[in-house]
C-alpha cells in the first residue's frame, strides 16, 4: 500500500515588525518639530507624548534624552520638555557652514557627469509637484536633497559626514522659511533651475554664484528681516 503523500505545510504567517517604542516616540517626535507641528516655544508632557504614540511613558523618556542631546528640546524635571526655538545664532552658523560647503561643491561638481544632471532634473521636478500639492515638509525634504546630491557628487566624504549634520536644522528652518513667506517656495525652484543651467553648462563660478545668493538668503529670511 503507498505511503500517504505528506500534509501540505502551513505558510508561516508573520506581521510586519514595529520598531522599538522609544524609536517610534523618538520619530513622532522630531518629524512634528521639524515640520513645526511642534512649534519653538511648545512644551511637551511626557503623558501627552505617551498617549498620542501609544506608548507607556518610559520609551518616552528615552526618546526626549535622545532629542535633548540633538538640540530639538530642553528638558525640565517634572515638566515636560521644551521645544527649542531657532536662535539668530543657529541661523547664522548654518548658513555660514552651507556657504563654505555648497560653494566649494559646487565648483568640485563642475564638469557634472550625467548621473548628477539627471538626479538633479529628478529633484527639481519632484519639488515643483510637492509646491503644487502644498506639501510644504516634503518640499523642504526635497530642497535639501537638491543640495545633498551637489554636494555628494563633490567627491569629500568629510564634508558629505558635515553636510549630513546640518539635515535637521535645514529641513527646519525650510519649512519656517516657506511658511513665512510662500512666494519663496517659486523663488527656491527658480534658483535652483538656475543652479542646475550653470552646473549643465560646466560654469563652476556662476553655479558658486548661484549657491552664495541662494543661500545668503536664507539667513535674511529666516530672521524676518525681507525687504
Amino acid at each position: 500500500m503507498p505511503a500517504a503523500p505528506p500534509a501540505p505545510v502551513e505558510p508561516v504567517k508573520t506581521s510586519a515588525k514595529q520598531p522599538p517604542a522609544a524609536e517610534r516616540v523618538y520619530t513622532h517626535i522630531k518629524e512634528a518639530v521639524l515640520d513645526r507641528r511642534y512649534e519653538g516655544g511648545t512644551l511637551l508632557t511626557e503623558g501627552d507624548l505617551a498617549e498620542a504614540v501609544g506608548v507607556s511613558r518610559t520609551p518616552v523618556r528615552e526618546a526626549l534624552l535622545r532629542l535633548e542631546v540633538e538640540g530639538l528640546i530642553r528638558l525640565y524635571p517634572k515638566k515636560g520638555a521644551l521645544v527649542l526655538a531657532v536662535s539668530a545664532q543657529e541661523i547664522a552658523d548654518v548658513v555660514e557652514t552651507r556657504l563654505l560647503v555648497e560653494e566649494f561643491a559646487a565648483r568640485k561638481a563642475v564638469p557634472a557627469s550625467a548621473q548628477l544632471i539627471a538626479r538633479l532634473e529628478q529633484f527639481l521636478e519632484e519639488q515643483r509637484q510637492l509646491a503644487e500639492a502644498g506639501d510644504l515638509a516634503a518640499v523642504a525634504v526635497k530642497d535639501r536633497c537638491f543640495h545633498a546630491e551637489i554636494v555628494k557628487h563633490a567627491g569629500n566624504e568629510i564634508l558629505s559626514r558635515l553636510y549630513d549634520q546640518l539635515r535637521d536644522r535645514q529641513l527646519r528652518m525650510g519649512v519656517a522659511v516657506m511658511e513665512a513667506h510662500p512666494g519663496r517656495i517659486a523663488a527656491n525652484i527658480t534658483e535652483h533651475g538656475e543652479l542646475l543651467d550653470a552646473i549643465r553648462a560646466g560654469d563652476a563660478e556662476g553655479a558658486a554664484q548661484v549657491v552664495r545668493r541662494h543661500v545668503s538668503r536664507v539667513k535674511v529670511l529666516v530672521r524676518g528681516e525681507d525687504r
